[in-house]
């Protein structure tokens, strides 16, 4: 139950950090969030979920043009600025464990103003 709450209070949290971005592009951080959140777990460091790659997968699938992207950087950036517990050297090696490249690092350092 606690799992389900902090799961809950993340997607809370990653639409309240939509908001100043959903003008950027198409894609806003509530979709995000979705295709995202079954990766939680492995960005805390436990084993990865059936769910995390085809999220990843359909996360790079939705964000076809440049302001996608950069939206889609920017929601991934402030998310991992905001919640404590991800741990960056998984967040950095999540695209090569699904097997897909991403045109930026997931991580808060990343100016996805660059991301084309």
């Amino acid at each position: 139950m606690a799992a389900v709450f902090k799961l809950v209070c993340v997607v809370l949290a990653f639409m309240v950090v939509a908001a100043p971005y959903a003008a950027e592009g198409a894609l806003t951080c509530g979709q995000v969030a979705s295709k995202m959140t079954p990766c939680l777990g492995f960005l805390m460091g436990n084993p990865m979920s059936p769910g995390c790659c085809p999220g990843v997968k359909g996360l790079l699938a939705m964000a076809k043009a440049t302001p996608d992207r950069q939206a889609a950087c920017n929601c991934l950036k402030n998310a991992a600025k905001s919640m404590s517990g991800i741990k960056m050297d998984k967040a950095a090696a999540l695209p090569r464990q699904c097997g897909v490249n991403i045109p930026y690092q997931i991580s808060p350092a990343t100016d996805c103003a660059k991301v084309k």
